[in-house]
């Protein structure tokens, strides 16, 4: 994970890569991954909540914490209390945490959210150009450190959205001298004529994902998830499998069942009902399908295919890892593997080595 954020610090320009640890660190932990990227030199993090930011500050209590989902009503005293910075997106937002600066409390730099194309959360582009060129009394009594707003279509490098988005950004930027800015997620490393401007807010590559899709992942792989096998059995043709009996084996096959299920966060649209394709594991290298459906603590795998040496009561399957990607993981349970990875569930044992 380190060695990944250190490859994209090398792509930040002569900024910064900073890096998103929300969804306790995509899956990983928050407090590994702070300490680990903190060690390595990391010196800015970006959460979702303030409870993630109290968790990250308690590893990092020199770093810049920034909290992504906005100033919730009434909670300036919590951000003041760990020094995490709000991503103030509305003018509710900016005028409260004014406000509450003027009343002297002493507080980290705030972020100005500025949307250009999400509609999800931030100013209006529009909005952001009225604050910056007729309000900068507002911009100083908020106390903003940082001028941001999020791709929505990055890791498509021929979505003519994204030159639209860094042309809007670049007015805002060029509307609020001297504060620094930040445009680019883990996929905006990779877009060409892309700013890297002052600070980089790299996620899902950290990990291990593919921020450019379609290509070879110039990322390494962080995360490798395996299970075990609890149970053999061979069926006859015609022999229905699992809830609902939705599979049916076309000839004599070899079942192995293994401790892992959704409860553990894997999807249940991994399931492989009869005819479609489903999820799969890999058992001594061999891609081995899953059958019928993904229940709540067990998944039915087809090892037909795989040496009988590997398909032993208590032998380990890969989930994840090999040529079982984070990408792949995700095509086969119909999602994409951002969820892949944070859905991790906490039943299972997380071992760290070298982060």
């Amino acid at each position: 994970m380190v060695s990944n954020w250190r490859a994209l610090s090398g792509l930040a320009g002569t900024g910064h890569a900073g890096a998103v640890v929300k969804a306790d660190a995509y899956g990983i932990g928050i407090e590994p991954a702070v300490s680990a990227l903190t060690q390595g030199g990391c010196d800015t993090f970006f959460v979702a909540h303030v409870s993630e930011g109290i968790r990250t500050r308690a590893v990092a209590p020199d770093a810049t914490v920034y909290v992504l989902n906005g100033l919730l009503p009434g909670t300036c005293d919590a951000y003041a209390a760990h020094r995490l910075s709000p991503v103030l997106g509305s003018h509710d937002e900016l005028l409260e945490w004014a406000g509450f600066r003027q009343g002297g409390a002493a507080v980290a730099p705030a972020a100005l959210h500025v949307d250009t194309a999400m509609n999800r959360l931030g100013l209006w582009q529009g909005e952001g150009l009225s604050l910056a060129r007729e309000r900068k009394d507002t911009i100083e009594a908020a106390g903003i450190g940082l001028v941001m707003t999020h791709f929505a279509s990055s890791e498509d490098v021929g979505d003519p959205a994204n030159a639209r988005q860094i042309a809007a950004f670049s007015h805002i930027v060029e509307a609020l001298p001297g504060i620094p800015a930040s445009i680019k997620n883990s996929s905006g490393h990779f877009l060409k004529d892309c700013p890297s401007y002052q600070v980089t807010r790299p996620g899902y590559a950290l990990y291990g994902g593919n921020p450019t899709p379609g290509q070879p992942n110039p990322m390494k792989p962080v995360v490798g998830l395996t299970a075990r096998i609890i149970q053999l059995r061979d069926v006859e043709a015609g022999m229905q499998v699992g809830y609902n009996g939705r599979w049916t084996a076309k000839g004599r096959r070899r079942l192995a069942t293994i401790c892992l299920g959704y409860a553990d966060g894997y999807p249940r649209n991994a399931s492989a009902p009869e005819g479609t394709a489903g999820g799969f594991a890999l058992v001594d290298g061999v891609s081995c399908p899953f059958v019928g459906t993904v229940s709540m603590d067990l998944i039915i795998v087809d090892v037909t295919d795989a040496a009988p040496a590997a398909c032993k009561r208590g032998a380990a399957v890969t989930l994840i890892g090999g040529s079982l990607d984070l990408e792949a993981v995700g095509a086969g349970a119909k999602t994409i593997g951002y969820e892949i990875l944070t859905n991790l569930g906490r039943r299972y044992t997380r071992r760290y080595v070298g982060l």
